[in-house]
């Protein structure tokens, strides 16, 4: 049964990125949806590599895929699987707001990953000293990372590159400290440097506040300053998992 039947392509005029939308109707759909991806994206690397190295999105959006992903992921290869993050609040692991522990409560603690595969951003550390550790080990991987799931906040942000900020350009670091405007608060995020050499980079969105970041970073004028999840351009498609209410501003030929 196909549960996302509305996919479509569009190139963006400027940039020249290409952009594989795919609109799920129920939020349960969006999640199978990105488990399969995960699933099948792990199956094909494995097939080459002794390894599978993935990062993660925090916040809300994401937690139903990763309850999803503990339950029908139980086969999978965990001894062969490296977790990272995409972004972390400076806050102790065991924080409400701490995006590791949010995907330890959904996923972590419910698979066999041995410990020595996750590799959070030790955000209880000074955000420039755990930035430099968070750089230090991403340049030890032997390749980039095979699979990248991003979300994208209201004002186009997505891991913790905001608008008008310096994280948006970084080419040299693969990590760095940043202070988030809005919430006001210290993070450490990855950089366009590792984000854009990332094998597989998926977009997951929900929800109706979401919509006009989804049509200004698809179909808007380029201003990474202004939208800065345009500034993630791998060498392979973008794929983005929307729910109807993040797709509700996008062409409604396409949508149809």
């Amino acid at each position: 049964m196909v549960v996302c039947p509305t996919r479509f392509e569009r190139t963006h005029p400027e940039s020249g990125q290409v952009h594989r939308v795919v609109v799920c109707a129920t939020p349960e759909a969006l999640h199978r949806a990105v488990v399969a991806d995960f699933l099948s994206a792990v199956e094909e690397t494995l097939k080459g590599y002794d390894a599978f190295h993935a990062a993660l999105a925090g916040g809300n959006t994401p937690r139903g895929a990763y309850s999803l992903l503990a339950r029908e992921g139980r086969h999978l290869p965990w001894h062969r699987i490296h977790l990272y993050w995409t972004d972390e609040r400076m806050v102790p692991p065991d924080h409400p707001r701490s995006n590791f522990r949010m995907v330890r409560e959904t996923l972590l603690d419910r698979v066999p990953i041995p410990r020595t595969n996750v590799h959070r951003i030790p955000g209880e550390r000074p955000p420039e000293e755990a930035a430099r550790e968070y750089d230090a080990l991403l340049a030890r991987l032997p390749r980039g990372l095979d699979w990248v799931l991003l979300g994208l906040g209201a004002d186009a942000h997505t891991a913790s590159l905001f608008p008008g900020t310096p994280a948006v350009h970084e080419a040299r670091r693969r990590a760095m400290a940043v202070y988030a405007p809005g919430p006001g608060e210290w993070r450490v995020t990855l950089t366009p440097r590792v984000l854009n050499a990332a094998a597989r980079v998926r977009f997951l969105v929900a929800g109706e506040t979401k919509a006009p970041a989804v049509r200004a970073v698809l179909a808007g004028p380029y201003d990474p300053d202004r939208y800065p999840a345009q500034v993630v351009h791998p060498p392979s498609p973008l794929v983005w998992y929307l729910d109807r209410a993040a797709a509700r501003e996008l062409a409604d030929s396409e949508m149809n």
